[in-house]
């Protein structure tokens, strides 16, 4: 059977912090690398990703939920409220009735479901009661993907993650070797075979204070001010993006990728029924 794998979420499954100008929206993600492994080994799969940067659960459910289902997909992952345990205000228990509303919704087309928690990333102390926030939501989604027999990726057990390394710049995402060694962990779960190797990091080099500082300054200028910003006014930076793989497509492995990689699916999948 062909593999149709379909990745739903916000920018956690869109590939944020995993920078590749060759691609839409410039970046990759460990959503790519999944499908990138599954092609090695059967070049008949076909992925789409219809994950957008800072969609909430309620416009993931409303923008992704049906045209996911209308491509029949055989394979969904789906990560979603990352951004909502983020708002002043929330209803975690209704929040968590929509999530499970919308995993019966895919459950129910036959897939695999892959579900993940969440991780109490180490943005600052000044917000550490997000890790409540984040605690009941996994114990949610646990309860969730049992109930409905998903798979789960667990993140929140990933202790890799405490190195600083694994996270861009903005603190929230992954970096590059996050994503890689994430790809790992799904294919791990999914018990898929995989060429790809955990990323090799060199012991951390420890900061003396004052470059530590420097670095926080840096991030609240950067990416702080700018991010309470659109809270305030009400935008997302994800308002004018789109899902960068719309589509179900063929797999272009990155070493055979052209200057323009959407072109290059299609005429794989022309070339295919030519």
């Amino acid at each position: 059977m062909t593999l149709r794998f379909v990745a739903l979420g916000d920018s956690f499954t869109e590939g944020v912090g995993d920078i590749d100008l060759r691609l839409p929206n410039n970046c990759r993600g460990w959503a790519d690398r999944v499908a990138e492994e599954f092609a090695r080994h059967d070049d008949g799969t076909l992925y789409a990703n219809l994950a957008v940067r800072g969609r909430r659960l309620q416009r993931i459910i409303d923008e992704q939920i049906e045209p996911a289902l209308a491509l029949e997909p055989t394979l969904v992952s789906f990560y979603a409220g990352g951004n909502d345990l983020l708002m002043a205000r929330l209803n975690l228990a209704q929040l968590m009735r929509h999530y499970e509303e919308a995993v019966m919704r895919l459950n129910a087309s036959g897939a695999t479901i892959v579900l993940f928690t969440g991780y109490n990333v180490p943005l600052s102390p000044l917000l550490e009661p997000l890790k409540v926030r984040t605690a009941i939501y996994n114990r949610h989604i646990r309860r969730i993907a049992a109930k409905y027999r998903t798979l789960l990726v667990d993140y929140w057990c990933f202790e890799k993650f405490q190195d600083p390394r694994m996270w861009a710049p903005d603190r929230l995402h992954m970096s590059t070797p996050g994503h890689r060694y994430m790809a790992g962990k799904v294919l791990e779960v999914l018990g898929a075979p995989r060429t790809l190797t955990p990323p090799t990091l060199p012991p951390p080099r420890p900061k003396p204070l004052t470059e530590n500082i420097a670095d926080d300054v840096a991030w609240l200028r950067r990416d702080v001010g700018p991010w309470l910003s659109r809270r305030v006014r009400g935008v997302s930076s994800g308002d004018h993006l789109g899902a960068r793989w719309p589509e179900l497509m063929p797999v272009v492995l990155p070493e055979r990728l052209g200057t323009n990689p959407a072109k290059d699916r299609k005429a794989q999948l022309s070339s295919r029924f030519s």
